[in-house]
């Protein structure tokens, strides 16, 4: 018996390396609407949230018609302006092969939109890896557990049996809040020191160390 069956990747910085798109885009959308500029780091720092969390954590007390505004701008320029490249992490690809050959049951739980996220399968090619994905715009933006908790009920799966695997302090603590093991990524948005206040089951500095970390922690249940 596998200790887990059923793991849950995020998207930003777990798997595709989009960091860079992401900020240019949000720069873009503050400079088109004339609001006060953000840092790089401050951007970055929100990636993994909701677009309209994010936006709210950037410009906390922003009026809701600007707000609106601002998701649709940023929006306009990801899907169809933005043409700062976001491949896929070195590997991850063939990880993926290897685990759903493997036979282990794969989702992703995404602060990305719906739009967002399938652009981003269509173009890499992801889809058949992942019959079930959650979005913010369909449920409840990380921390909460929402999406988490619909993943397992899709799968029929036991939390105890999920991983999550994750870039963020959003991630770990999505995971916690559904009472489902972490896996922190060192190589995404936010350092290592700052996942591990989170406690999570472990870490890995590169996607291609992932099956590997899983066999030792399948292999040690049995």
């Amino acid at each position: 018996m596998k200790k887990y069956s059923l793991l849950i990747f995020d998207w930003d910085g777990t798997l595709m390396d989009s960091q860079a798109q992401i900020v240019n885009c949000m720069k873009s959308a503050i400079a088109e609407l004339g609001l006060e500029p953000r840092e790089d780091k401050q951007i970055s720092d929100i990636i993994g949230l909701g677009l309209e969390e994010a936006i709210l954590s950037l410009y906390p007390g922003i009026n809701s018609g600007l707000l609106g505004k601002m998701v649709q701008t940023y929006r306009e320029h990801y899907l169809f302006k933005d043409k700062t490249p976001s491949p896929l992490f070195d590997g991850t690809r063939k990880v993926l092969d290897s685990l759903y050959q493997a036979g282990y049951e794969l989702a992703i739980a995404t602060g990305k939109s719906r739009r967002g996220l399938d652009k981003g399968l269509h173009e890499t090619g992801l889809h058949k890896y992942f019959p079930v994905t959650r979005c913010a715009d369909e449920t409840r933006s990380k921390p909460h557990p929402q999406m988490l908790e619909e993943i397992l009920v899709d799968y029929n799966t036991d939390a105890s049996k999920a991983l999550m695997i994750g870039d963020s302090e959003y991630d770990m603590q999505l995971a916690t809040n559904a009472k489902i093991d972490a896996l922190a990524v060192s190589y995404g948005v936010h350092n290592l020191i700052r996942l591990l206040k989170q406690d999570p089951v472990g870490f890995i500095d590169d996607i291609k160390q992932f099956p590997d970390w899983l066999e030792k922690h399948n292999h040690n249940h049995n």
